[in-house]
C-alpha cells in the first residue's frame, strides 16, 4: 500500500488529487492537506471583485467532495518537509499545523510515500510599503479580498453618483509581479461596469504595470494571428485600452502605496507619483516558505528550494544571460532532483528563469514580469504529476508523464465585460507557452496556433467555462471528460 500526500487544494493540487484517486487502486491512500476548508475557482474572483458574483458562486466546501470520493482531507498548514524521516523512523513525513491551531501546540506528522507540493504562492504584499488589503490598496487574489474590493468599488460608484470624480488605478504593485493577465481582466471589467452603472463619465482609469510593453503578460508578449495578419499583442492591448479610454503606465515598479497616492520608479530611473481614489494592485509571489530537514534534523531547505521559496525540480537553474535561455531549461516531470518521491506542481515549482526579457533601472531595480504558471498549465502539470506517481506506485523507476511548458499550448478567455448581450471577452491561444526560438525562429511560437479575438462569443465561452470547471472540481459524474 502507498500513501500519496498532496499539499494544497488549488487548481494544481486538487487536479492531482482527483486523478490520483481515480487512477490508484483502492488500497492506496490519497491525502490532501490544505489550510482552507473551501475550493476557490480563482479565475472568477475577477467577477466577485466588481460585484457580479458572490462567495457561494466561486467556492464550495472540500470535505464533502473528498469524503464522497475516498480522499482523506487534513485542514492544516504544511510547515516542514522531512524527506528522510527522522531518527525515530526513516519514513518521510510532512509536519503540519492544524487549523484552527492552538498557539504553541506541537506540529503533527503526516507520513507519505509520495508527496506533491502544490502549495501555491505566498502573496507578498509586504514587498511594497502600503500594498494590499491591510494597507492602502485592494486585491482579488482571494475570495475575501475580492469581496472587500467589491464593497470599495460600490462605495466609489456611490460617490460618483453624488457627483464626485474618481480615479481608479489597477495593475501590479511591484516590479517583479506576475499574473498581469488577471489585473488586465479586472481593469476591463471595472471599466465595463462603470459604463453599465452609467457613471463612466466621472471616472479616470489608469493601468500601471511592470511590463516593458502592453500585452507582455509575463510571456514576452505574443504575435497573434488575426484575420490573416500577424499582430503583436502590444498593439492588440493598446487598441483595446484606447477604445475604452484607459491610460497606461508601463515599465513601472511601485515603491510605496500611501493613502490616495502611489509612488513608482520607471525603467529610465524617473521617480513619479500617481493619485488615486481606488487602487487594485496585485502583489508579487513567493513560495509559502516550507522548511526542510534531513534525518538528523539538519536544515536542508536550500537543497530543495530556491531563495524565493519555490521548489527545485528537473529544470536547468544555471545562471544565464537572456540570449542563452532555452526552452530546454524548463522542467518536464516536476520531480525533485534530490528526492525521487517528491514533486512540485503549479505555482509551487521554481521556474528556471523568466520568459520576458529582464530589465533593470539605473538604480538596479528589476522591472520585469515573473513567468505565469496559473490556470490551464497548473492543471496540466498537476495531472501529469499524478500520472507519474501512479506509474511509480506500479513499479516504474522514473516519472511516466511530462508536461513541459515549452511544449504545451494554453487557451485563455479573459472577461472584458460581463453581460449576456453586450459583454465581451478576449479569447487567446498560445503555443507553446515558453517561446522556443529553435523550433520557431521568427516569433518563438507557432503563429498558426497563437491567435486572439474579442467579442460576445468569448463572454459566453467564459461563462460556460466557469460552470464547467466548477462542475469538474466538484468531481461530478463525467468530470474526467472535461479537459484541463
Amino acid at each position: 500500500m502507498s500513501r500519496v500526500v498532496v499539499l494544497g487544494a488549488g487548481i494544481s493540487g486538487h487536479t492531482a488529487a482527483a486523478f490520483l484517486r481515480r487512477w490508484l487502486p483502492a488500497r492506496d491512500t490519497v491525502t490532501v492537506v490544505s489550510p482552507s476548508p473551501d475550493y476557490n475557482w480563482i479565475p472568477s474572483n475577477i467577477w466577485v471583485g466588481v460585484g457580479l458574483m458572490g462567495r457561494e458562486q466561486v467556492t464550495f466546501p472540500l470535505a464533502p467532495v473528498y469524503e464522497r470520493h475516498g480522499i482523506e482531507f487534513v485542514q492544516a498548514y504544511a510547515r516542514e518537509l522531512h524527506p528522510e524521516g527522522d531518527l525515530a523512523s526513516p519514513r518521510p513525513y510532512v509536519s503540519v499545523e492544524p487549523v484552527p491551531g492552538n498557539p504553541g501546540a506541537a506540529l503533527e506528522k503526516v507520513p507519505y510515500d509520495f508527496l506533491v507540493n502544490a502549495t501555491g504562492p505566498r502573496l507578498r504584499f509586504d514587498r511594497t510599503d502600503g500594498l494590499g488589503p491591510e494597507g492602502n490598496s485592494h486585491s482579488v487574489c482571494t475570495v475575501d479580498d475580492a469581496l472587500s474590493t467589491s464593497a470599495a468599488f460600490d462605495e466609489a460608484v456611490a460617490r460618483m453618483r453624488r457627483g464626485e470624480r474618481q480615479r481608479f488605478v489597477v495593475g501590479v504593485g511591484h516590479g517583479t509581479c506576475t499574473c498581469e493577465g488577471a489585473a488586465f481582466e479586472y481593469i476591463v471589467n471595472l471599466e465595463f461596469e462603470l459604463r453599465a452603472r452609467k457613471v463612466r463619465d466621472k471616472a479616470d482609469i489608469v493601468w500601471i504595470t511592470n511590463e516593458y510593453e502592453l500585452g507582455d503578460f509575463g510571456m514576452g508578449g505574443m504575435h497573434l494571428r488575426r484575420s490573416g495578419y500577424v499582430v503583436p499583442s502590444h498593439l492588440f492591448t493598446a487598441s483595446l485600452f484606447a477604445e475604452r479610454g484607459i491610460r497606461w503606465i508601463t515599465r513601472a515598479h511601485v515603491e510605496k502605496v500611501a493613502p490616495g497616492v502611489l509612488a513608482y520608479e520607471t525603467l529610465d530611473g524617473a521617480e513619479r507619483e500617481e493619485p488615486f481614489d481606488f487602487a487594485m494592485l496585485l502583489p508579487p509571489f513567493s513560495g509559502v516558505g516550507l522548511k526542510s530537514y534531513d534525518r538528523e534534523g539538519a536544515d536542508i531547505t536550500e537543497r530543495l528550494f530556491l531563495p524565493n521559496d519555490f521548489m527545485r525540480v528537473d529544470a536547468d537553474y544555471t545562471a544565464k544571460g537572456y540570449e542563452d535561455w532555452s526552452a530546454d531549461d524548463w522542467p518536464r516531470t516536476y520531480q525533485s532532483p534530490a528526492y525521487p518521491n517528491l514533486f512540485a506542481a503549479g505555482i509551487a515549482f521554481a521556474p528556471p528563469h523568466g520568459i520576458s526579457r529582464p530589465h533593470t533601472s539605473p538604480k538596479g531595480t528589476l522591472i520585469a514580469p515573473a513567468p505565469p504558471r496559473t490556470g490551464m498549465p497548473s492543471a496540466e502539470i498537476g495531472k501529469a504529476v499524478a500520472r507519474s506517481i501512479v506509474g511509480m506506485v506500479k513499479g516504474s523507476s522514473v516519472p511516466t508523464a511530462e508536461a513541459s511548458m515549452a511544449e504545451m499550448g494554453a487557451a485563455c478567455v479573459a472577461s472584458a465585460g460581463a453581460n449576456p448581450f453586450t459583454g465581451t471577452a478576449v479569447s487567446m491561444t498560445v503555443y507553446p507557452i515558453v517561446p522556443d526560438f529553435a523550433r520557431f525562429p521568427d516569433y518563438g511560437r507557432d503563429v498558426d496556433k497563437t491567435f486572439g479575438e474579442i467579442g460576445l462569443a468569448g463572454h459566453w465561452i467564459k461563462i460556460l467555462l466557469h460552470h464547467l470547471f466548477l462542475y469538474k472540481a466538484r468531481m461530478r459524474p463525467g468530470w474526467p471528460l472535461i479537459p484541463e
